[in-house]
Parts: C-alpha cells; sequence; structure tokens
C-alpha cells in the first residue's frame, strides 16, 4: 500500500507516520518532530495530524505525553489487535521476519478452527474443496480460493471472534499469497493438501486438524524459497 497526494489527509498522514516507524526513521525510543513542524514537514494540517496522531497512540504505536515530545513505543510490546490491523496495510515497509512469524501464527490458529469448522458444516466444506480441480495455473486465483476457505473455517467454527482477526489479514495475505502461488511448488503443495482434506471429509476421518497443520508447516519453508528468491532477483 503506497500512497501519495490526493489521497484522504486523515489517511495520508496515517501512512507517512507509520512507515516511518516501519522503515526505522523514528525507531522505538525516538520522539517525533513538535506538531507545527512535523505537519508542514508532512504536508497535512495540524488538526489532521492530531487526530492521527490520537488514533496511533489509541493503537499503541506511540505516546502523546502533554508538553513534551510524542515517543515511538516498542510496537510488539505496546500493540494489540488494532495495531496489528494497520501494520498488516503496509506491506512494503513490514519488518525483517513479519511474514514468517504470521505464518507461524496461523498454524497456532487455522488448524484447530478448521477441526471445528468441517466438524460442524461438512457439507459445505465437500462442496467447496470440489472446487479446486478447476482452480489451474493462475496464482491470484489460487489465493482468492485459499483465502476464502480460511474465511470458511473461521465462520463456520462456531467463534464470532475468528473472523474479526482474519479479516485484519486480507489485504496482506493476497499480496503473499500471490507470491506463493506464483511457484509450482506452491500450487503443487495446495492442490495436494486440499485433495487430502476433501478425502478426509468424505471418510469421516476427523483429522482435519492434523492434515491443515502440516500443510502450513510446509508453507512456511515454501515462503522462505519465495524469499530468498526474491532477495537474489532484486540482488
Amino acid at each position: 500500500m503506497k500512497l501519495e497526494k490526493p489521497f484522504h489527509p486523515a489517511m495520508y498522514a496515517e501512512y507517512r507516520l507509520v512507515t516511518s516507524i516501519l522503515d526505522g526513521t523514528y525507531p522505538p525510543g525516538s520522539s517525533f518532530p513538535n506538531e507545527r513542524s512535523f505537519a508542514k514537514q508532512i504536508g497535512v494540517t495540524r488538526p489532521t495530524l492530531r487526530e492521527t496522531l490520537q488514533r496511533l497512540a489509541a493503537e499503541g504505536w506511540i505516546a502523546i505525553r502533554h508538553g513534551k515530545p510524542t515517543v515511538v513505543n516498542d510496537y510488539w510490546k505496546e500493540g494489540g489487535l488494532s495495531l496489528l490491523s494497520s501494520l498488516a496495510k503496509y506491506g512494503e515497509s513490514l519488518p525483517n521476519g513479519f511474514i514468517t512469524r504470521l505464518l507461524e501464527f496461523r498454524i497456532v490458529l487455522i488448524p484447530p478452527v478448521a477441526q471445528l469448522a468441517i466438524a460442524s458444516s461438512p457439507g459445505i466444506f465437500r462442496e467447496y474443496l470440489n472446487l479446486s480441480g478447476n482452480l489451474g495455473d493462475d496464482a491470484s486465483v489460487f489465493a482468492d480460493y485459499d483465502w476464502e476457505l480460511q474465511i470458511l473455517f473461521a465462520r463456520h467454527s462456531g467463534n464470532p471472534i475468528y473472523p474479526l482477526i482474519l479479516n485484519d489479514f486480507s489485504s496482506i495475505f493476497k499480496v503473499m499469497a500471490f507470491h506463493y502461488f506464483s511457484l509450482e511448488e506452491g500450487r503443487a503443495s495446495s492442490r495436494d493438501y486440499y485433495h487430502q482434506l476433501l478425502r478426509s471429509i468424505e471418510q469421516g476421518k476427523g483429522d482435519a486438524e492434523q492434515i491443515v497443520r502440516s500443510v502450513l508447516e510446509e508453507s512456511i519453508d515454501i515462503w522462505k524459497e519465495v524469499s530468498k528468491y526474491n532477495r537474489q532477483v532484486d540482488g
């Protein structure tokens, strides 16, 4: 997500502030300039900057101190889910290792959710997984299909919190997944995964959690290869 004017001023201000934190211009422990000069530097009005600072403070990015400079927090320790949502919007400025950590978190979250969802609504997943044979080799089609499967897991798990968590990651997942599914290895792994999951449902094995965990663990190794390749190309 890269913004240039004339986007909405508050959105533009958020982009400038968050990316300046993520790229190390203002690392944790550092202070922002005074409000007047900072607003001028960014190119927004002081009320717009003040509104944005208040919102980022509520998310845990910064600490506003009356009569003193605004300080950048250690956002990994001070932030919450709302910060994670903002973080996910700025894919080009994400800190090193963020995607791998996100994939590791997915291993904790998705397998038990998938188990609950399939036990609750096996027919829905049988019907959806039967569509996987028509995916072809288009990376964007794979990305959309795989994301929708995860959303179905969350929606049919019986816990309304799971969709709220996943929805925050929609934009970053689709960017990440496009690179992942651009590799034949990524597509082949997921084809096998969809087939295993469908067969498990049809045979009533009840081992969805194990199948999902296995493919998510494999996806981390594949993602690391994608990242290594991209660094070599960029270099």
